[in-house]
């Protein structure tokens, strides 16, 4: 079920209300409280994403049950190398899941095109579980964190199935690590007031995202997309412009929801958008935008490749880059860099445009890698941080912030015309419409 559907409006008080002034009064004087704690929420948990279709939770299932035993064997496995092979195994069979289930089509058919083939039975026609690659990512996250020793392996399959399976985060994130999360269900919860209360007011902001202001953008944005051969340069545009409120309204109002969601239950999610449009630069966009995602390709793909700063130590005598290791570096960071941009976009679809997409963006963060400029801004553009380490707030940005924001919010809206079109062609007629002369006529606002 869907965050601002009716059948979610009576799923969440109900759920609300047996969780914490019925069930929880029926076994406060049960000594294994937090087993059947976390057991209600399972069950909660399973109703809300069976919802959808009760096949998928066969392979939400699987994938907890596989990640689950993973950890164990990771913990008795008696050597690292043996230790290593269990994470690997977890990672192949999960990713394949995923893979098959999201992929196989898309590349079965690009196969076939080049061939010359006919696809059609080379196709699957699976149905793509809702949020499967919010929660495999978030089980990979586990065997991996538990393999580096950052996390003691769980033997509670029942609050590590809750971790897996929580209803707010499930289907569209955050996507939550196992050493923040996982903690959480392993003590027993009690009722807030105030983080209740604090929680409706996120679900009714997230609500309003999603509502008020996506699904409004959404109409206009849907009508000019489904025609654009006889839309103009600037009706073009401004729908360009309104996908871009409307993809941040959608995805940043859901994840207020879920955050507001499991502050209801006592749980805490990280945050997963900081004012992503009021970035001054791309590499602060990317700080602000999907954080959960983006730090998540940044722990577990980027840093174990070597990041920006990749180990010289090796390199051999003959090596090219043996006089200039300085070069080396930069030249893994830059591969470094594609590898996570281009993961990136393709996890958000099978198409090529979302590649296309994260290597665009790939290109407008290298620069500012080379230039050891990508961490400049780690504040707000409302926080001004003194000589002496102190910050204080500010109402208005400076002239060259306002500057540096409208720049890259442009460069955005661009990014996001790739993210939105069907295909490539589709991407080179908006463009070449949005640079044409009917770029200064007035857009059609009624369509």
């Amino acid at each position: 079920m869907l965050f601002n559907s009716f059948e979610f409006a009576i799923f969440l008080p109900i759920v609300f209300l047996l969780y914490w002034f019925v069930f929880d009064y029926a076994i406060s004087k049960c000594k294994r409280q937090l087993l059947w704690q976390n057991l209600f929420v399972i069950v909660a948990s399973y109703i809300f994403y069976g919802w959808w279709d009760w096949r998928f939770l066969i392979l939400i299932a699987i994938t907890t049950l596989l990640s689950f035993l993973s950890g164990i064997g990771i913990e008795y496995a008696s050597t690292q190398r043996g230790k290593k092979a269990v994470m690997i195994a977890n990672i192949i069979v999960n990713l394949g899941i995923l893979g098959v289930y999201k992929y196989y089509d898309f590349f079965a058919t690009q196969f076939a095109r080049l061939f010359g083939i006919e696809s059609d039975f080379l196709l699957l026609h699976l149905i793509l579980p809702v949020g499967i690659s919010f929660y495999t990512f978030q089980a990979l996250s586990y065997s991996i964190d538990v393999y580096r020793k950052q996390l003691a392996p769980t033997h509670d399959i029942v609050a590590f199935t809750a971790f897996l399976s929580f209803f707010p985060q499930l289907v569209a994130g955050p996507i939550e690590r196992a050493t923040n999360l996982l903690p959480q269900f392993q003590k027993k919860r009690t009722f807030d007031y105030a983080t209740a209360v604090d929680g409706m007011r996120q679900i009714l902001w997230g609500l309003f995202k999603k509502i008020v202001v996506a699904d409004n953008c959404a109409t206009y944005v849907d009508t000019v997309f489904a025609d654009i051969s006889n839309q103009s340069g600037s009706t073009l545009l401004l729908a360009a412009i309104l996908f871009t409120f409307q993809i941040y309204g959608d995805f940043s109002g859901y994840s207020d929801i879920a955050i507001g969601t499991a502050k209801l239950f006592g749980i805490k999610l990280m945050r997963n958008f900081n004012v992503p449009y009021f970035s001054r630069d791309i590499a602060e966009f990317w700080r602000r935008w999907h954080i959960s995602l983006t730090t998540w390709f940044r722990d577990y793909v980027y840093i174990p490749l070597g990041g920006s700063r990749p180990n010289t130590s090796s390199l051999s005598p003959n090596s090219l880059f043996a006089s200039s290791p300085t070069v080396y570096t930069k030249c893994i960071a830059v591969r470094n860099t594609f590898v996570i941009f281009l993961l990136s976009g393709f996890w958000h679809g099978a198409n090529w445009t979302f590649v296309l997409w994260g290597a665009y963006h790939a290109l407008l963060f290298v620069p500012l890698l080379l230039l050891n400029k990508n961490r400049r801004y780690r504040d707000t553009v409302a926080t001004i941080t003194l000589p002496d380490g102190t910050t204080k707030t500010k109402l208005l940005p400076s002239f060259k912030e306002a500057g540096q924001m409208l720049l890259t919010f442009a460069l955005a809206v661009f990014g996001w015309i790739i993210f939105r079109a069907q295909d490539i062609s589709q991407f080179g007629e908006v463009i070449s419409t949005i640079c044409s002369d009917s770029l200064f006529t007035i857009p059609f606002l009624k369509l």
